[in-house]
């Protein structure tokens, strides 16, 4: 089958007024796990173009918050996101947190975050598993007890190393493909559910 970057999924997504057809992989996410409710926070890592972000400002209403950071800038308007151009490994996510009024504790934290791709497979994928890992780091330090985690990952080698470090964290991890994930695509997003410690 050829690759068709207008697929089902993109037009769905424009159809729906959504930034990018990602959203359909954090909804199958989320209709399988029940993670994202009314009146949650979210810390919402590599948000841009946003569609992530869109789909829990609606989740979680108007009492709800998100917390959007990435290295683009993400153009979308939502009266319960903020969103932050940075760079993760540069911020003091700290000082953001307490500027931009949000407690320092979150609900939720997901992580859509993919290397600048090199077309270099293994360095490709020794660089999503760095980000991995810093946004386990992060959701080890923002989520709170029972709190949940996506993240995304280019499969490789790296992925049991991942399922175990998260294991520790988390009374259950699950791996999952959403249906809307390229079929030639070698992502893959881990789920880790209800935090074991604060």
């Amino acid at each position: 089958m050829s690759y068709n970057p207008k697929d089902h999924y993109f037009k769905k997504a424009k159809e729906q007024n959504f930034a990018a057809r990602s959203v359909f992989k954090l909804e199958e996410i989320d209709q399988k796990f029940k993670i994202i409710h009314p009146h949650q926070k979210v810390l919402d890592l590599g948000a841009a173009p946003g569609s992530w972000s869109q789909y829990c400002s609606k989740k979680i209403g108007p009492k709800g918050r998100v917390l959007g950071i990435d290295l683009t800038r993400v153009e979308i308007k939502l009266p319960n996101a903020v969103f932050i151009q940075a760079d993760m490994l540069d911020i003091n996510l700290d000082e953001i947190i307490v500027e931009n009024g949000f407690e320092p504790i979150f609900d939720i934290v997901v992580s859509d975050m993919a290397p600048r791709t090199t077309g270099i497979r293994t360095t490709d994928q020794a660089r999503s598993f760095e980000l991995c890992e810093l946004a386990l780091e992060m959701a080890k330090k923002y989520l709170k007890k029972d709190g949940h985690f996506v993240c995304k990952l280019f499969h490789s080698d790296d992925f049991s190393t991942l399922r175990d470090l998260m294991k520790k964290e988390f009374s259950r991890v699950e791996a999952v493909k959403p249906d809307s994930t390229r079929k030639i695509s070698k992502e893959i997003f881990l789920v880790g559910l209800k935090k074991l410690n604060d």
